[in-house]
């Protein structure tokens, strides 16, 4: 750590010579004859300018070729060194001469990702933060990438495509506005190496108008894409398909063909997924007439050997699908003529396509086309007659909810990846899912029969089950699966299923066919059937009755050690679901002391599947460890030493490589939980956690481990902040580093960092003061730093805040001026919405710690009659966009100070001003919220509530508590109004309720009627 390099080695403010110009837009402006500069001794990013040289790249490839190397010590400095030159001129430069030069083929792939990567961290300029790329780089990428990429192998060409994909997502078409017809241009070519190149770009490029909010601005991309791509597409449509028939026999030139004609189907489907262009429209008869042909198309050539690889025959099927369904549900009124035979070649290739795992994507789109269909009203008299319904539910749909040998290769072999698909709904393109999807369309309008049929075959597999379990146990998985998909008919993540098909009986079937799998004394028999039942319960949480549940704890509680990675992840996921699950009023449906009886083996069990093959980082787990400590609470507290030592192994293991950025938010949130569980009981335990904790944290600071900083600065002032007396000099030490700068050039750092700072002055203000009297010009430039970013203001406002509410005020007196200077000029140069919300706040702070009369001194100090301006362009005007009730407590009380503590808002020209000033306080008690934003503003983020709290925190059990800083001087705010206007008129006699009564508005008048009578006082 270098300190010399903190805020406090430069002076927070200086060359300052304002004075007042008048107002612009309702808002004082205010011009500065001097820059406040922020100095700090950093070198800004792409101030060396680094040579286009031979020994440059060869360094370049050296280190490149250190981040491929397995070993930590090896690969990360190298990675370190990258990401230190990467601001500067010419990196991005060289990566792309090292893709044309370097002889190694592995180190061009390597420059190509690292180049991507670069082009994914920097390209995109954010507001009120340095351009990361000069100029000069970003011309000459522009200018070279398309022809690089064309000319480049296949697996380079994906990499540079994907740059150029990030590159227009923020630049074209404005600032690359020939991107589109360079790339056209190239369709001539006639080299489909080059025109694959094109329209795997264009693919990259357009797909993301597939989940973009419908705006003007993305119309007119479209508009301006399809005017120039549209037509060129088509005509490379119709030639391809022309050559396919020329080259029927070349099996080489037709799978150059088929990729392209992949590539076009995506684009066909980006172009047209937001509405129905006027030339697709007018040319469906062509599109949809060679789909159709492709789609009943087999060409032996084609067909791969690969049980397992899709072919390109059948990814350009699926797409096809894909762009049916797509036209099926979304321009149905257009497409209806073409629907009836699609819906026949559709069914043709469901009932003609094998079980091999190569065909999963086509039969999974192939079935979504059909539940696409089904669901639309016009189209139900394809689907009423029963013989239909039965034979889609015999060939199309049972079929394809079998278990398949492949699926069991996966959940034994692959675990991650089938839990993934399984419970987070990434099983999007399986066969089970569809078919499932499939079930749920019908059951819209033909619920009865197509329950009456499954009915049936879940009885009947039932029954294969009973015969022989050890061999037909698959029929019973799929019994499961379609009693899961019949009772399904709407479900959330959060929440399970939240409404079930009525004729299916659940709590029937889970006695009778659930619990006797789970209560079998061995765990490790028949795992598939062991997640099935786990999952069911996970699925019908909120209809099972909560007495089946309890029974069903113990059971979950011993599958924790079963062997399968997959029964033991639902084992954890469904326990942490069920611990979070709701009753009446709101209440955990489960007490601590319905879960008590089985603590000690929950937790040595959840502990325990930490270590079993596969799970050591297993997040399922670790968000059931932290679910639990929150359900449990004090119940826990005599195991925590045990907990805590575990816990801290563990995050020092992962803290080498961090991989599993869920896994470490549940390992940092329980460890919080056992903080604040232990603490609460127990303040001076405090001690033992940090003695527990703080090794490894200085291990991660030291280290540099960029993914936990936040967090354990988080966790570091959940710990400060339960110190009930000074701060420990352990802290004291870490405090100069704090406001290293280059700390907070990494915004993932500035939340926690800034709640850090908050914890030491709150807990330590007058040791910071005394001891540390030159951090507090560092302090002021870490605020001066954040105010000055749309993206941060609010949270220099925070920090701002507790030095104000917090320091003693002769620590402060010296830079209380120029911190309002930096105010105004920021509000002259940028005013948001976010911005006055929190500086609104804020003056309310200052005129409760230091009087109203002190701010009208330091306004008026820093211009003559700004404080009248600013209340009557600022304060007035917008008072009612303060949000959150701490924010709008302190609002209400500096404003009653500025009416009843401030002379001369009694006997000068601010007197004009002390009627609309209690109208407006008046109003920010009565009226609702005033939430709008002005149109320019509208791409900022705005908190939900900017002001006095910190509102972000990123670990939910690290939460500050909410703090109110005049609770103790003011319980209700009207009744200070009302207490403050009655001491004010006995001080004036006659005054006050003349003002009121001229110039209140009626109903305003009738509500502050109403607070003197709470109050019990008058006005005289």
């Amino acid at each position: 750590m270098r300190p010399d390099h903190s805020f406090a080695a430069a002076p927070f403010c200086r060359g300052l010579n304002v004075r007042w110009s008048g107002s612009r837009g309702g808002y004082c402006r205010l011009r500065s004859a001097a820059e406040i500069p922020f100095s700090v001794p950093v070198p800004p990013r792409g101030s060396v300018a680094m040579e286009l040289s031979d020994a440059n790249l060869q360094t370049l490839t050296e280190y490149l070729k250190k981040t491929l190397d397995p070993d930590p010590a090896i690969r990360r400095p190298a990675e370190k060194f990258l990401e230190s030159v990467e601001g500067n001129q010419n990196y991005p430069l060289l990566l792309l001469t090292l893709l044309e030069k370097a002889q190694d083929n592995v180190i061009k792939v390597c420059a190509s990702v690292t180049f991507k990567n670069y082009i994914k961290r920097n390209w995109r300029i954010v507001e009120d933060e340095p351009n990361k790329i000069c100029e000069a780089d970003r011309a000459a990428i522009k200018a070279n990438i398309v022809h690089l990429m064309l000319s480049s192998p296949e697996q380079i060409q994906k990499q540079l495509s994907d740059a150029i994909s990030i590159i227009g997502r923020e630049d074209f078409p404005q600032k690359w506005p020939d991107l589109l017809t360079e790339m056209v241009n190239r369709f001539q070519s006639g080299d489909f190496h080059v025109i694959n190149g094109v329209l795997r770009t264009a693919h990259s490029l357009f797909k993301r108008y597939r989940h973009e909010f419908k705006s003007n601005e993305l119309w007119t991309e479209i508009k301006l894409v399809l005017d120039a791509f549209a037509l060129p597409l088509t005509n490379l449509f119709k030639a391809t398909i022309e050559l396919c028939s020329t080259h029927a026999n070349d099996a080489s030139a037709l799978r150059i063909l088929f990729s392209s004609l992949i590539l076009i189907s995506k684009l066909f489907y980006s172009l047209n997924f937001q509405d129905l262009p006027e030339f697709f429209e007018d040319n469906m008869e062509t599109w949809m007439n060679n789909f159709h042909t492709l789609l009943t198309l087999d060409n032996k050539l084609l067909q791969t050997d690969d049980e397992e690889e899709a072919g390109l025959l059948e990814l350009l099927k699926s797409q096809i699908c894909d762009n049916a369904a797509l036209y099926a549900q979304k321009y149905d009124e257009e497409f209806q003529r073409h629907l009836p035979r699609f819906v026949t070649a559709v069914w043709n290739l469901l009932v003609t396509t094998g079980q091999e795992v190569k065909y999963d994507l086509l039969v999974s789109n192939a079935i979504q086309f059909l539940a696409s269909v089904c669901e639309r009203p016009h189209y139900k008299n394809l689907f009423e007659d029963q013989n239909t319904l039965t034979s889609i539910c015999e060939k199309v749909i049972v079929p394809n909810m079998e278990f398949r040998a492949a699926d069991e290769e996966a959940f034994e072999d692959n675990s991650e990846e089938y839990i993934r698909r399984d419970l987070e709904g990434s099983d999007i393109d399986t066969r089970r899912r569809a078919a499932c999807d499939l079930v749920r369309g019908l059951c819209k309008f033909f619920e009865g029969p197509v329950t009456g049929i499954f009915s049936g075959y879940v009885n009947s597999m039932l029954q294969e089950y009973a015969k022989n379990p050890s061999v037909n146990w698959k029929h019973k998985d799929a019994a499961i699966y379609l009693v899961t998909s019949l009772a399904s008919k709407a479900q959330t993540q959060k929440h399970g299923i939240t409404q079930a098909n009525e004729l299916v009986n659940l709590t029937e079937f889970f006695v009778n066919h659930i619990l006797p799998d789970l209560k079998a004394a061995n765990v490790n028999e028949f795992p598939v059937l062991k997640a099935d039942g786990i999952k069911y319960i996970m699925i019908f949480r909120n209809q099972v009755p909560k007495e089946h549940l309890l029974v069903s704890i113990p059971l979950l509680i011993s599958h924790l050690q079963a062997e399968s990675t997959v029964v033991h992840t639902y084992a954890a996921h469904a326990l942490e679901r069920m611990f979070t699950m709701r009753g009446p009023n709101n209440a955990a449906l489960f007490t601590a002391a319905e879960i008590a009886p089985f603590v000690e083996i929950l937790l040595t069990n959840l502990f325990k599947a930490l270590t079993l093959p596969g799970s050591s980082e297993n997040e399922y787990i670790m968000k059931a460890i932290m679910r639990s400590f929150s359900l449990l609470r004090e119940a826990i507290i005599p195991y925590i030493p045990t907990l805590i030592t575990q816990l801290t192994q563990k995050l020092l293991a992962v803290s080498k490589n961090p991989s599993k950025p869920h896994f470490n938010h549940y390992m940092f949130e329980a460890i919080c939980l056992s903080i604040r569980i232990t603490c609460k009981a127990n303040p001076a335990a405090v001690v033992n956690f940090e003695e527990a904790l703080f090794l490894v944290f200085t291990e991660i600071l030291q280290n540099d481990v960029q993914e936990f900083i936040p967090y354990v600065f988080q966790v570091m002032s959940l710990l400060l902040e339960t110190h009930k007396n000074d701060i420990p000099s352990s802290y004291m030490a870490l405090f100069p580093h704090l406001l290293q700068p280059v700390l907070w050039e990494r915004t993932g750092n500035i939340p926690a960092l800034v709640r850090l700072l908050q914890a030491f002055l709150e807990r330590g203000s007058n040791t910071i003061a005394s001891a540390a009297a030159d951090k507090i010009p560092g302090l002021l430039g870490v605020f001066q730093k954040l105010i000055a970013s749309k993206a941060n203001d609010h949270q220099g406002f925070y920090l701002l805040n507790s030095i104000i509410e917090h320091m003693p005020p002769e620590s402060v007196d010296q830079y209380r001026k120029q911190i309002f200077i930096l105010l105004f000029q920021r509000l002259q140069n940028s005013k948001t919405t976010k911005f006055i919300k929190s500086f609104l706040v804020f003056i309310n702070l200052y005129c409760i710690k230091y009087g109203a009369l002190a701010l009208q001194e330091i306004f008026d100090g820093i211009q003559p009659k700004m404080f009248g301006m600013v209340l009557e362009k600022i304060i007035i005007p917008e008072i009612q966009k303060v949000s959150g009730n701490v924010e709008k407590k302190i609002c209400a009380v500096g404003i009653t100070k500025l009416l009843t503590e401030c002379p001369p808002m009694m006997d000068t020209e601010y007197t004009k001003l002390w009627t609309p000033l209690l109208q407006s306080l008046i109003g920010l008690f009565e009226l609702p919220e005033d939430n709008t934003i002005p149109d320019e503003e509208h791409f900022i983020d705005i908190e939900d509530t900017p002001g006095y709290q910190t509102a972000f925190s990123q670990l939910a059990f690290a939460g500050k508590k909410e703090h109110d800083p005049v609770g103790q001087m003011v319980n209700n705010p009207r009744i200070h109004l009302a207490q403050s206007l009655h001491k004010l008129s006995t001080a004036c006699p006659g005054r006050v309720p003349s003002m009121v009564s001229t110039s209140l508005n009626a109903e305003a008048l009738q509500y502050l009627q109403g607070y003197l009578q709470a109050a019990s006082v008058t006005l005289l």
